[in-house]
């Protein structure tokens, strides 16, 4: 059995909390380094073998925020976990979003496996770039505790495929700013353990 968990990023410099970011490459706020920091607390105690973040920087700067209480834990880079391109959507509100592209907001909302984004990724292509992911963690030793640093779309996406619970309910989970959940890897699949744990973060402003 090894244990993973799963982690979001922290809150970001132009507002991830209200505009869509994908893969622009956005730094962490000053409150998401808080963050950060809670979850590096919240995981002091726990014995992490090894860390896999998104190549994104708001993803990687909380990875190292939380390896600087876990000496010698190597961070590896795994670009299949970046968030998905939402293309001509990028920096938009979700209002903004509604009034110039209510076709793809029908989509969304209705969970369409056919999602598309203007100029960005296909939901199929995003979920395909996501599962290249898998092989890493059937490398890991069992007893092993790895930590993933991501994104909302890409963790809910890996969720799901660990889970075998398809893909295209994956807007059915959600996940807040340095986040934290756990899913327990077996030789019979997989056990969610816990999801969008946020106790840790109280009395952050």
């Amino acid at each position: 059995m090894s244990t993973l968990f799963m982690a979001r990023h922290g809150e970001t410099e132009l507002r991830s909390s209200v505009r869509f970011w994908g893969q622009t490459d956005v730094k962490l706020s000053a409150l998401g380094i808080k963050q950060a920091e809670r979850l590096r607390d919240l995981l002091a105690a726990d014995n992490i073998d090894i860390i896999y973040s998104s190549n994104l920087q708001r993803a990687s700067a909380t990875a190292e925020i939380i390896a600087s209480k876990h000496n010698n834990t190597e961070i590896i880079i795994c670009p299949e976990l970046r968030e998905i391109s939402f293309g001509e959507l990028e920096g938009l509100t979700f209002d903004e979003v509604k009034q110039r592209y209510p076709e793809v907001v029908k989509s969304w909302t209705e969970g369409n496996p056919e999602l598309s984004y203007p100029g960005g990724e296909r939901l199929a292509e995003f979920s395909q770039r996501v599962s290249q992911f898998i092989p890493r963690l059937k490398t890991l030793p069992p007893e092993q505790t790895a930590l993933i640093v991501a994104h909302s779309g890409s963790l809910r996406m890996l969720i799901c495929h660990l889970l075998g619970i398809g893909t295209q309910n994956w807007h059915r989970l959600h996940l807040d700013f340095a986040s934290l959940s756990a899913v327990e890897t077996h030789s019979g699949g997989a056990v969610l353990m816990s999801l969008n744990n946020t106790s840790h973060l109280g009395g952050i402003n």
